[in-house]
């Protein structure tokens, strides 16, 4: 069982994930994940969040190992998804007296999942205060960060806020639970930034809302419900977001991405990737996007200056496994990028033209001239434009701060 003290008052009694092979069925954690939830012990008791329902048989023990027969007075509902409100009924069958707390829109999907009732709930405003005792909890809307009931709440006492999905990542707790137990760079950071380029990047205009509304609240720790309790050094959670949030690239380097059956359009992209080098680029990223998930090459978009995506012709369209990246693309939305296009074809050019038309509904501007060649791209056939290309994709490198 896992109860670890944060402060005085609050205790993490969350769970590790390593069963999961797909994060929301769709995006791989080899790492796994946790699943943080919350309890204060107060003259009020309150649980903030719960976890997925079936990940921890011991949920309700660690509970009453804390409370030692005390009642739960509050749960709060900072975020519906599942796998942060999957006990809700569990808890509630446990402790039939307790009020949720959470906003209108909570309470809708609350009944929805779970038929929770409205004697069951307390609705809060935006900015709203409750006592407990010697702690005072302020709920402040965050919507769309990523859902649209989505909250934190603030413990203005401890200058504790608990963040739900905001500021959490990929990757168990494996030892400790706080950032200053890991080394973060090497154990943390890339599986938190690919957690914000699948799942929160969308939302990045949204962040920056909910950035300005906590920009000058005293935060000594931030306790979200994936991923490391930032008790060291909270402010760099917060800068990470921030610079996500405005698409700041973190590195010079480029990510190439390509689709292809028989190795010609895989061909083109090594021609590339060498001239990119040869102009001076010193991180250049390669991926088949067959073999590679998408998830981990968005993850590089986010991180790098510029990313080029190549595709044969497949059906008088682009290769079906490049269609899936250019619809995460989309709906990732990235700013403040150099974006190129190059491509192979037996005789049309039709998976070119389909990026082109990708591009244009997206508002992508690809660098030109666009290298393409029919059939196998040799030297002769793509030379001077992979030249142009390059030039100026490197050109406008320089220009992305």
């Amino acid at each position: 069982m896992r109860i670890t003290k944060i402060t005085d008052k609050i205790y993490y009694i969350g769970v590790n994930d390593r069963r999961t092979a797909l994060f929301e069925n769709n995006w791989p954690i080899p790492y796994g994940v946790s699943l943080n939830s919350y309890l204060i012990k107060d003259e009020k008791n309150v649980l903030i969040d719960t976890v997925e329902f079936g990940s921890d048989n011991d949920y309700l023990n660690k509970i009453e190992t804390i409370l030692d027969g005390a009642p739960i007075h509050y749960l709060v509902v900072n975020h519906m998804e599942p796998d942060h409100s999957g006990m809700i009924k569990t808890v509630l069958n446990k402790y039939p007296n307790l009020k949720i707390i959470g906003n209108e829109q909570t309470f809708k999907l609350l009944n929805a999942y779970y038929n929770v009732i409205r004697e069951n709930f307390i609705s809060v405003k935006d900015g709203e205060e409750i006592s407990i005792g010697a702690t005072n909890l302020k709920f402040v809307y965050i919507p769309w960060v990523h859902w649209p009931e989505t909250m934190v709440t603030y413990d203005t006492n401890n200058q504790v806020l608990f963040s739900c999905d905001a500021f959490g990542g990929y990757g168990s707790l494996d030892g400790g639970i706080f950032d200053n137990d890991y080394n973060f760079e090497e154990m943390f950071l890339p599986e938190m930034r690919r957690y914000y380029s699948n799942i929160v990047s969308k939302w990045s205009n949204m962040v920056v809302k909910a950035l300005g509304k906590l920009a000058d609240v005293p935060i000594k720790i931030i306790a979200p419900s994936h991923g490391v309790i930032w008790k060291d050094n909270p402010k760099k959670v917060l800068e990470l977001y921030s610079n996500w949030s405005e698409f700041k690239p973190e590195n010079d380097g480029v990510v190439i991405v390509y689709a292809s059956m028989y190795g010609n359009t895989a061909r083109l992209a090594d021609k590339i990737g060498q001239k990119l080098s040869c102009a001076g680029i010193k991180n250049i990223r390669t991926y088949d996007v067959s073999k590679t998930h998408v998830s981990y090459i968005l993850s590089d978009i986010l991180k790098y200056k510029g990313f080029i995506l190549g595709t044969c012709a497949y059906n008088t369209f682009m290769h079906p496994m490049m269609e899936h990246l250019c619809n995460e693309i989309k709906i990732m939305s990235p700013k403040n990028r150099v974006f190129g296009i190059f491509g192979t074809s037996g005789w049309n050019g039709a998976g070119v033209k389909s990026l082109l038309k990708f591009a244009e509904e997206n508002k992508l501007t690809p660098i030109t001239p666009i290298v393409e060649a029919i059939g196998d791209p040799t030297d002769e056939k793509i030379e001077e434009s992979a030249n142009s290309f390059v030039k100026a994709f490197y050109q406008e490198l320089n220009n992305i701060k």
